[in-house]
């Protein structure tokens, strides 16, 4: 069923791409809601969601070979726009009936990285953007090409290795790029997706989270009705929003409830306390179970596994609590769209899934209870906001994420409680010195690991046994992607210097210097 505050949107069909998200993030940077379906589920979405135009992603996948990803025929059959992206341009153009070749038959090969296009002919999508005889900087990435485009088709723009660069079909409104837009290495890629979200499919972009606060409490008040909801809290911006959303919606039929599982952050308990208790006066149940924790933890080194005892964990928990408080219909979490993402694999099967999210995938049935989860279409800097409109302060909005796991995700092997005071001592110190540096607002998320790796090493005259501490920090602006935060060598030394003199246990400090991909941001 198609949300009524969600009425003009765009559908985007992921056929793999490392990348399809950032067509979803640009889309809704121009003031307009999309989603992202796998190929496989894309007709069911398009019914749910009944979209003003369609966008088709790049693939890993080559069109000439058999049994490769289609586009569903309703799409072609709907009159809605469509613009096409690489594998995208490739698909449209085969299943319209043009024609594509694997680089190598062509005797030109693939074209990757850097390439400049030539715009031939106007085109609706470079209004206001490119004219006719200029050249402009894209990013290619691509081993089959067009060899000829379907039939109404025309050229409005070409590269030296791609003559089909941009095609257009007017009367269909249908387009394709061979190049990728949605990356940062193609400088105008941002506007062409914002030309074709308004001006081609008719959009007027006035998306924003002052209607999504208004339409979510709407929706949250018929969801829920006179029916009672309790919201785990972990501490971090997800689940607080989350909280506080609601509470606006459904005042007192709200009751928090903050697990301790000893997972935490140096003070996050007393944090989270003050400013729900004593800031915003919402009913909040703290439960003290850091010792069932840690006895599932105990032994345990797989992190599969980890993260799925944590999740059930969480769930009793809640379940517990709910009971205590005379029973709650529905419980509250604070999923964000790319948990979702990374929680279904393109081909709607689970075989290629990132990893498990403790938030992602319902509710054992044994509880009779419903999920509200109002943040479940937001990426991240989208959650912050939503945070600032409605009222929390920059500094708690601006808070690097955390997981819902917690430090069990950051102590790769066992979780003993030692462990997690040793990492929550020098975590805080890490912390400390980027906020000390001026540097936290600049970094999307910074944190220390506790290896399950020991060296040797000499403190005064004596030689040390103990274990190695790794700092990681990234820049992102949605943490599908990210890159290393470049610190300088005398920061990093500093801060090796106060964990290893400080931290009892640490005698050896290492950064991480791996990006995502090929790594995750977290360690688990």
């Amino acid at each position: 069923m198609q949300p009524d505050h969600l009425p003009d949107s765009i559908l985007i069909v992921d056929f793999g791409s490392q990348v399809t998200q950032l067509i979803a993030r640009r889309v809704r940077e121009a003031g307009v809601y999309s989603e992202i379906a796998p190929f496989s589920q894309a007709e069911e979405a398009f019914e749910r969601m009944r979209p003003k135009g369609i966008i088709l992603s790049g693939s890993p996948a080559s069109v000439c070979d058999e049994g490769s990803p289609r586009a569903p025929q309703v799409l072609f059959d709907s009159g809605l726009p469509i613009l096409g992206i690489c594998y995208g341009q490739q698909v449209m153009t085969t299943q319209l009936g043009g024609e594509v070749k694997p680089g190598h038959e062509t005797g030109e090969g693939g074209e990757f990285g850097r390439a400049f296009l030539t715009v031939t002919e106007p085109c609706v999508l470079f209004e206001g953007l490119w004219n006719v005889g200029e050249r402009h900087q894209v990013w290619m990435s691509h081993g089959d090409k067009v060899t000829q485009f379907a039939e109404g088709f025309r050229i409005v723009a070409t590269s030296d290795g791609a003559p089909f660069a941009l095609i257009a079909d007017d009367e269909r409104r249908y387009y394709g790029t061979q190049f990728h837009p949605e990356v940062f290495h193609t400088p105008d890629g941002a506007k062409l997706l914002a030309n074709f979200a308004r001006h081609v499919c008719g959009l007027s972009g006035d998306w924003t989270m002052a209607e999504y606060r208004a339409t979510k409490i709407a929706e949250i008040r018929e969801q829920v009705g006179d029916a009672k909801v309790i919201c785990g809290l972990s501490g971090g911006v997800d689940s607080s929003v989350a909280a506080i959303l609601i509470h606006e919606a459904i005042g007192e039929q709200l009751t928090c409830v903050f697990v301790d599982h000893g997972l935490l952050r140096l003070g996050e308990r007393e944090q989270v306390e003050t400013m729900f208790r004593d800031h915003y006066n919402i009913p909040l149940v703290v439960v003290d179970a850091e010792e069932r924790f840690m006895a599932g933890l105990a032994g345990e080194t797989d992190p599969e596994k980890k993260r799925k005892f944590i999740g059930g964990e969480f769930i009793n928990v809640f379940e517990e609590e709910a009971n205590k408080i005379g029973g709650a219909d529905f419980l509250a979490q604070g999923t964000l769209y790319p948990d979702v993402i990374e929680s279904v694999s393109f081909t709607g099967g689970p075989s290629v899934t990132i990893k498990s999210h403790h938030n992602v995938g319902g509710l054992p049935e044994r509880m009779n209870m419903k999920l509200v989860e109002p943040l479940r279409e937001l990426f991240k800097d989208e959650v912050r906001d939503l945070g600032r409109e409605l009222g929390l302060p920059d500094m708690f909005v601006g808070r690097h994420p955390f997981p819902g796991p917690g430090l069990a995700i950051r102590i790769p092997g066992e979780v003993t409680k030692e462990r997690c005071d040793i990492l929550r001592k020098a975590d805080a110190i890490y912390l400390e010195e980027i906020r000390n540096a001026g540097l936290y607002d600049a970094i999307w998320q910074a944190f220390a690991v506790l290896l399950p790796v020991k060296t040797v090493g000499v403190m005064g005259d004596g030689r040390t046994y103990d274990s190695v501490c790794a700092l990681r920090a990234v820049t992102s602006t949605d943490g599908m992607t990210a890159d290393v935060y470049p610190f300088d060598g005398a920061f990093i030394g500093r801060v090796a210097t106060r964990i290893v003199n400080e931290v009892r246990g640490i005698n050896r400090v290492v950064y991480d210097y791996t990006s995502k991909p090929p790594g995750t941001i977290e360690w688990e």
